[in-house]
């Protein structure tokens, strides 16, 4: 079986998992010393944000040069030895690769920049003498002026101009990218935005409701009516990618689309496309049993009809973590919301349930840096060290992203937390000295040492990974499924303790309870059973 279908991937967030030369941003060499801790973690593969030359203008996804390594990261060097220590380790290297959009400076765009209205340099982005109504996903409007009066289209940051898909030499320069990525090794590569990169021809104004507002929203308008997104003619691009991805053996490409009909999402698993895509329906579900089977039944309908295997994320480097999320009256993810009531306590049981759940469903799974310490958003960053555009572009209405991008305690009992020597580019909360790696690892009972265990189990047994699943009615409330042969999961999501089946406990993420009916779990919790 290819290893992509049940692969459980670590995502690292580079500039906050570990710092090796004391600047106080991460970089690879840090990588590759956290490597053993990795490794024993149990996880498969590692998915690194971008490394690439970056200004920063949106913590490296404005990439100014996709063959080098930025320097606060290292060298080109740096990555090919990571790469073949992550493979010594028996881990796999999946990079990030950003084609909707360059840096602003970019030789490509800074040549746009350079040449008038009308000329060759500005065919391969999308300069217009008038905007249409588009807004950009960062805040405000998605065009920005230049002096001599054209206009430049950019669906994220200012610092982010959106290439233009129709030009060949586009899509050439991107093949070639691929090939140097893959003769250096890399296993795989998560396209971001993948719907995103082919605008309907024209640039039509989008959609607007009945208020006669612009419908800027992901369900402001049917499948297939928005023209900035999950436009038909994407799948070309994906289909002569995969032609490039199979010439190397057992390579893979996991998309990011929000799309949001299931159908059209399926589309670009086919068998010719891509390999994999992140499961953000299950990401943003609620907390609720009802809830979570129907999002479970849909993503597995829904990857069945193109063969693909589903995959399960609880957080990333752009949403409010999951376990602050699932302390909150409303536990959905929907946007970034700072001032909620959020019982930290049920937060961090309902995460410890949620890891449970997530490893127990059939396909692969992503953790997060940090899930796996059980790490909570951080609201409380002081205004002049938050550097995520959307912070600025929103006027601090939306305070970004930077809360679930905090570096990483490793150890000790004061920041940095072994970070790094220099201090951390984001500061950490003092109350993270109880969620040190080293601490965790020390504690049988620690939400690392939980991640630890099921991903042990998960590795021994053959029921679990890619694979069918057969539900079980253990009442309302109540989610409980066979992984075939010998695991039942169970979660309770309802009030009360439940009665568990008859088998034995492989692992429970709260303590179980003793009844007249039996073995009881207690609410917002989960265990694993060998029938």
């Amino acid at each position: 079986m290819s290893w992509w279908r049940d692969a459980v991937v670590y995502q690292v967030y580079p500039r906050s998992f570990a710092d090796a030369n004391g600047d106080g941003v991460g970089d690879l060499p840090g990588i590759e010393s956290r490597l053993p801790y990795l490794r024993d973690l149990g996880v498969d593969a590692l998915w690194i944000n971008p490394w690439y030359v970056s200004p920063m203008a949106d913590g490296g996804y404005d990439v100014a040069d996709y063959r080098a390594v930025d320097p606060v990261f290292g060298t080109l060097w740096d990555a090919e030895r990571l790469i073949r220590a992550a493979h010594r380790h028996g881990l796999r290297i999946i990079v990030d690769l950003v084609p909707n959009h360059t840096s602003d400076r970019h030789p490509w765009f800074q040549a746009a920049l350079a040449a008038s209205p009308g000329s060759p340099e500005r065919a391969r982005f999308h300069f217009r003498d008038e905007p249409n109504n588009w807004s950009s996903r960062f805040g405000g409007p998605a065009w920005t002026r230049l002096d001599d009066g054209q206009w430049y289209l950019h669906l994220f940051d200012t610092a982010q101009p959106d290439l233009n898909w129709d030009h060949p030499e586009v899509r050439a320069e991107f093949e070639a990218v691929l090939r140097f990525w893959l003769d250096r090794g890399v296993d795989g590569f998560r396209i971001d935005v993948a719907d995103r990169l082919v605008k309907q021809a024209g640039l039509p104004d989008r959609p607007v409701r009945e208020t006669g507002a612009p419908t800027f929203t992901e369900n402001g308008a049917r499948p297939g009516d928005q023209p900035d997104k999950d436009r038909p003619e994407v799948h070309a691009i994906y289909r002569s990618w995969r032609r490039v991805l199979d010439e190397y053996p057992d390579r893979a490409f996991v998309g990011e689309m929000w799309v949001t009909d299931p159908e059209r999402f399926a589309m670009y698993l086919r068998p010719d496309e891509l390999h994999t895509a992140f499961n953000f329906a299950f990401l943003k579900c609620a907390w609720e049993a009802r809830a979570l089977r129907e999002v479970v039944d849909a993503t597995i309908a829904t990857h069945a009809r193109v063969g693909a295997p589903p995959t399960w994320v609880l957080s990333n480097h752009d949403v409010t973590r999951h376990a602050t999320r699932y302390g909150r009256e409303d536990t959905r993810f929907t946007k970034r919301i700072h001032d909620a009531p959020t019982d930290h306590a049920l937060g961090a049981r309902r995460a410890r349930a949620a890891a449970l759940l997530s490893l127990a469903l059939p396909g692969g799974a992503y953790v997060y840096q940090g899930d796996e310490l059980g790490l909570p958003e951080v609201f409380d960053l002081p205004d002049e060290a938050r550097q995520d555009p959307v912070f600025r572009r929103t006027g601090g209405v939306d305070l970004g992203r930077d809360g679930c991008r905090v570096p990483l305690p490793w150890g000790g009992d004061a920041p940095p937390f072994e970070f790094g020597r220099g201090g951390s580019w984001l500061p950490q909360p003092e109350a993270w000295r109880d969620r040190t790696a080293a601490r965790q690892l020390a504690d049988p009972a620690s939400m690392l040492s939980l991640y630890r265990l099921a991903l042990r189990i998960r590795r021994e047994e053959p029921g679990l990974g890619d694979g069918p699943l057969r539900w079980l009615d253990l009442g309302e409330g109540v989610l409980a499924f066979a992984r075939d042969p010998g695991v039942l999961c169970v979660v309770n999501l309802s009030g009360g303790p439940v009665p568990l089946p008859e088998g034995a406990p492989l692992i429970a993420s709260a303590e179980l309870a003793s009844g007249k009916d039996g073995t009881l779990l207690p609410p917002d919790a989960a265990v694993w059973l060998r029938t």
